[in-house]
């Protein structure tokens, strides 16, 4: 197996369980659960493979991707309710899966030998839009909308740490751990101290 579809595997694992998590709030049935468990898990990757002209799609080629995805949303289904604050849960298993997406995105635009403004986008894409499809339709607020909390700055800044990687000449390995690293501590600190970045505020409108 290689590094990115081990990234793939763990970042499909991980965003399958939030989505599953986002319909045990639901109070769905287990095929939502398995829905909104796919959904969210190949989400940002289908659309990354899409644009970058990858054929087939990762999950395509590797339908056990859906199958990992599945079995988050079952075991999902069985513990949901063990657990007391289920949206706590929600906002740091996104955060974890969000540093692996990103990583495993930047790294496969970089592997394909594409330029750093691809990479960037390739980050935040893959990193962003599973949990953003989530949330629409389950008629959630996105997280990447939250006013005053990073979130694609983060994605952001994470597919800049692979570019800087490549630039350097380090190894993908080390490439990615810095993405996913840079990735989770900002959208970690964003969570629990608050930090953000000057947002946009217009003026009164005029009389």
């Amino acid at each position: 197996m290689t590094l990115f579809a081990f990234l793939d595997y763990a970042s499909v694992f991980v965003f399958a369980l939030t989505g599953s998590l986002v319909a045990s709030r639901a109070q769905l049935d287990v095929v939502g659960f398995l829905f909104f468990a796919c959904l969210t898990a190949v989400g940002g990757g289908t659309l990354r493979d899409v644009l970058l002209d990858r054929n087939p799609i990762f999950w395509i080629d590797a339908p056990s991707y859906l199958a990992v995805a599945c079995a988050a949303g079952v075991f999902v289904f069985i513990t949901a309710h063990l657990f007391e604050n289920r949206y706590k849960l929600l906002l740091w298993l996104d955060a974890f899966a969000l540093g692996i997406a990103v990583a495993a995105g930047s790294g496969v635009a970089q592997a394909l030998g594409h330029t750093p403004p691809i990479v960037l986008v390739m980050g935040v894409i893959t990193g962003s839009m599973g949990g953003l499809m989530r949330d629409v339709v389950s008629n959630e607020v996105p997280l990447v909308l939250k006013q005053g909390e990073l979130y694609v700055t983060c994605a952001f800044l994470g597919s800049a740490a692979t570019a800087l990687a490549g630039h350097l000449d380090l190894t993908p390995g080390i490439a990615a751990m810095a993405c996913a690293g840079v990735t989770f501590v900002l959208r970690a600190g964003s969570m629990s101290f608050g930090w953000c970045i000057p947002v946009y505020k217009s003026r009164p409108p005029r009389q």
